[in-house]
Formats: C-alpha cells, structure tokens, sequence
C-alpha cells in the first residue's frame, strides 16, 4: 500500500520553508523519515492506516507544534481521510480555514477541557444527541502545548461561538515522550481517540489507539534512555488489527 501524503504533510513542509534557521528538536540528531517523523529505520509510513470514518477533523496547530517530531496530530490525519489541518494566526486567520468551519456540510465541535470555557452553556453534554443527521461532524482540535492552546482557544474569534465537547481522560495520559505539568492531560491523539469513541466511530477510535501505541513505541526506540522492546509489540497489534477488519 503506498502511503498517502496529506494535510498535515503538506503544512510541515510549508512551515519548513518558511524556516530561517533549522529548527532544533531534542534529539535533532536523529535521522527521522520526514513523514511519520521516526527514526529512518524505525519508519512505519508503510502501516499507514487505511480505514473510512463518517467524521472530519481540523487540526489548529501552534507555531512551535508543527515541527516537534513528537507531534501525535498527525497521526489523527492518518486515520480520518477528511482532514484540515491549520497554523494558528491570531490576527490573520487562515481564509480556507474560516470556510471550512462556515461550511453547511459541516458541524462543527471544538474539542476543549470545560474548565476553560466560560460560557458553559457552550459545552455539549452528549455528543450523539447534539448531531445534525444531515450534516458531518467537524471535530476541531488544538494542538501545541497547554498554554499555547488555551491561548488559542480564548484568542481566536472564529472559535467562540462553536460548542465545546469536553472530555474526561478515562486513564492518564500513555504518553511519555513530552509529560504535560498535569498528568490528566493526554496527548492529543489520545483525547481525538476517546471523541472518536464518543461519536460513534468505534473502528476510527480502535485504530487511531492501536496506530499512537505503534507510534509511541517506535519513536521511542531512538531515545538512549529508554528501555524498549525491539520486537515491537504495539505495531504488530496494529497491523494484526488491520487484516482482522479487512477479514470480517
């Protein structure tokens, strides 16, 4: 299967050029494979996920998140095929984006702890009653770190008056390549899992989870620190996930 270059893809390289100097990650001496960011001979492009979801997402990345090689954003965009994916400008806002989220095929959601919303008559308390049947859901997330993104959740205009889906983390958080100040913050995959989960689309949930672990565990394998297993368990379930759907 080859593998599909998208959204997310296209942006990173676009940051990229905008780029005056290189941009300097922890662990920048690590040869990486310019798509799923692992280390080259770790490189799981090939497993890329190829399922149907009934959903869409957009993805507002902060400046700094689109080049982190341990962004779990893009592994949301591997899995829903209708995906957007933005930088964040407070005073410019993408116009393509402010379409998609004016668009009538759409309903927008934006996925965000209630803690910080204000008008808490914004917040959905139960997302299948709130779906319009004749429209697709348009999950919106924010991805950078926590004070980029409350910043860009109470900053941007366009984003007021979208109801709020909060979630409450079933576990604390799996991931262990940047640990948050709050351990109930997941990664952003993680969370777009459990909302996936929540709408109905128990196979884009199932294998969103399973393609993060394959991540985690992959991207892990180039950090000296840690102890990880070369025979790399979590890729295996994913793809024995993979023939399982496609046999049923």
């Amino acid at each position: 299967m080859s593998m599909r270059i998208h959204a997310f893809h296209r942006l990173y390289q676009h940051r990229l050029s905008l780029s005056t100097k290189p941009f300097n990650a922890r662990g920048c001496k690590v040869i990486r494979c310019e798509y799923c960011k692992i280390k080259q001979d770790s490189c799981i492009c090939e497993h890329q996920p190829d399922i149907d979801t009934n959903v869409a997402t957009m993805l507002i990345l902060s400046d700094s998140e689109i080049l982190k090689p341990s962004n779990t954003g893009r592994l949301i965009v591997d899995t829903v095929k209708d995906s957007h994916v933005y930088l964040w400008h407070r005073t410019e806002p993408n116009t393509e984006m402010l379409e998609v989220l004016k668009d009538d095929k759409y309903q927008p959601v934006i996925v965000f702890p209630e803690d910080y919303t204000d008008d808490k008559t914004r917040v959905v308390q139960d997302l299948p009653q709130m779906r319009d049947p004749n429209k697709k859901l348009l999950l919106v997330f924010i991805d950078g770190s926590w004070r980029e993104a409350r910043r860009i959740f109470r900053r941007s205009e366009y984003l007021q008056d979208l109801p709020v889906l909060s979630i409450e983390p079933e576990s604390v958080s799996q991931y262990m390549m940047r640990k948050s100040d709050n351990d109930q913050h997941l990664s952003t995959a993680e969370v777009a899992s459990l909302v996936l989960k929540q709408a109905g689309e128990g196979e884009g949930a199932k294998t969103l989870q399973l393609w993060f672990e394959a991540f985690r565990e992959s991207y892990m394998l180039s950090k000296t620190r840690y102890k990880s297993d070369p025979t790399k368990p979590s890729l295996n379930a994913f793809i024995e996930h993979g023939k399982n759907e496609k046999s049923l």
